[in-house]
């Protein structure tokens, strides 16, 4: 193998690809490297882990086809201080690999490419197609909600629903619940299935400003996601989900219409006596006109009140801090609406008009 590419391109591609990489700990030493394969005029990059793959293609002078397996972290440490332009890498048969750029040399040796596996195939229906800036907001404003302990695996993932020119993306960790929804242009039939969060995350920093919407394929057991020159293929996650409608009350006695960032403001401010080894919940006291908020812990006790139109018979109800504030950091609106039925059920919070999200947070009882 041997080719010429530029040194930039082929640096960015090179992180962006690792991000796929297997642990140093892997049981296969193939898959904690870089799939380097030269082809036609062009040079394709693999990261893959088993769980999530990363492959994107650049242009690069092709004098000898092949391909090799190389140490990500070398590769890419080795690619951000080259000093010219061009680059040029050749491999022999013996997976000796040499990096040239100017008067600059690395040798490296390589794994044989053969023993790298090939990323799952995803065929299927009618792609789905979504604005990267779309994708991007919502999987933001859910994500936060996922499980991040694998007692229950298919927690630790968001589901998509996708029907009728509408894409819905649901999170739960059995202490709060994140929908999100928009419209997109879908016509086909319906779809749903949960994504591993690890993935997702691994897509939104991939999207840009671009206007070319992501491209999703799904197929039984994986998806691809395409954006800008990369694929991202992933696993589905296996299992039964919440079903979440249910949980949702159906009855509030309670409406409440406050600001959005002074009800941050108030809760980070009598937040600041609880850290992880103070904990304690914070207490709302819902009035006719005003949310009275305060929280006690060994170190002291705060207090806080702003103002608020209250519809309603008034309550008083106890909140994990951190689980109020990720919801209401990610709503993205002037105000909130809030409503609630007693003080041992949920708290949902919705946006003044429309249905673009839902959040519902588990009570904590006082003492």
């Amino acid at each position: 193998m041997k080719f010429t590419a530029n040194t930039a391109q082929l640096a960015k591609a090179c992180q962006n690809v690792q991000r796929a990489v297997a642990s140093k700990n892997s049981s296969i030493p193939a898959i904690e490297g870089i799939l380097l394969d030269a082809r036609g005029n062009r040079l394709y990059l693999t990261g893959y882990d088993l769980e999530v793959g990363i492959k994107t293609a650049i242009e690069a002078q092709i004098d000898e086809e092949g391909a090799i397996i190389l140490n990500d972290q070398l590769l890419c440490d080795i690619l951000r201080r080259l000093p010219g332009e061009f680059v040029e890498i050749e491999a022999d048969d013996r997976f000796l690999t040499e990096i040239r750029c100017g008067e600059t040399k690395f040798s490296l040796i390589g794994i044989d490419a053969q023993e790298y596996p090939e990323l799952p195939s995803v065929t299927g229906g009618e792609p789905v197609l979504v604005e990267q800036e779309i994708l991007r907001d919502m999987v933001r404003q859910t994500i936060f909600a996922t499980a991040t302990t694998e007692s229950k695996a298919i927690y630790t993932g968001i589901e998509f629903e996708i029907e009728n020119n509408g894409l819905r993306l649901v999170a739960v960790d059995g202490f709060r619940l994140a929908i999100r929804s928009e419209k997109i242009d879908y016509t086909g039939e319906k779809l749903c299935f949960v994504v591993p969060s690890k993935t997702l995350s691994e897509v939104v920093k991939l999207t840009g400003e671009e206007n070319e919407p992501i491209r999703i394929g799904v197929g039984r057991r994986h998806i691809v996601f395409e954006i800008d020159g990369y694929s991202v293929v992933s696993r589905l996650l296996d299992g039964e989900f919440l079903n979440y409608r249910e949980s949702i009350p159906s009855v509030n006695n309670l409406k409440v219409k406050v600001n959005t960032k002074l009800f941050i403001d108030s809760i980070e401010r009598t937040s600041l006596l609880i850290n992880d080894r103070v904990k304690s919940p914070i207490k709302c006291i819902f009035d006719t006109e005003s949310i009275r908020i305060s929280s006690t812990t060994a170190l002291g006790s705060a207090n806080d009140r702003i103002d608020a139109q209250c519809e309603g018979t008034g309550i008083e109800i106890g909140f994990n801090n951190k689980y109020m504030l990720d919801a209401l950091k990610a709503c993205d609106v002037d105000e909130v609406t809030l409503l609630l039925s007693g003080p041992l059920n949920p708290i949902i919070i919705l946006p003044p008009q429309g249905e673009s999200f839902l959040y519902m947070i588990l009570p904590v009882v006082l003492k």
